[in-house]
């Protein structure tokens, strides 16, 4: 891959504190700018790929309460709420 020099303006006492920061992160500034920029050039095709993962999942989960029964908040609640007392009581048993 060729590479090229980025030229740009920025205030003194930013670029000290920043070169300073990056020493103390044992990395020049030009590798902690190729690094912000790489992942800022790839924010949007992570944000695009989690959009497309994330309508999928809801739509599976659209597809399922669409195809069978489904269990009511209660139920669900009521079988929880025994798996927590079976919890309590193994705990309490083995303190």
């Amino acid at each position: 891959m060729s590479e090229t020099t980025f030229t740009f303006r920025v205030d003194e006492d930013l670029k000290a504190r920043f070169t300073q920061a990056a020493k103390g992160r044992d990395r020049t500034g030009a590798q902690l700018l190729r690094d912000f920029m790489r992942e800022f050039v790839r924010q949007p095709q992570d944000i695009a790929e989690h959009d497309v993962w994330f309508r999928r999942e809801v739509q599976i989960g659209l597809d399922a309460a669409n195809a069978g029964p489904l269990i009511s908040a209660d139920e669900v609640e009521t079988e929880c709420a025994a798996r927590r007392e079976k919890t309590r009581r193994t705990l309490e048993a083995h303190s």
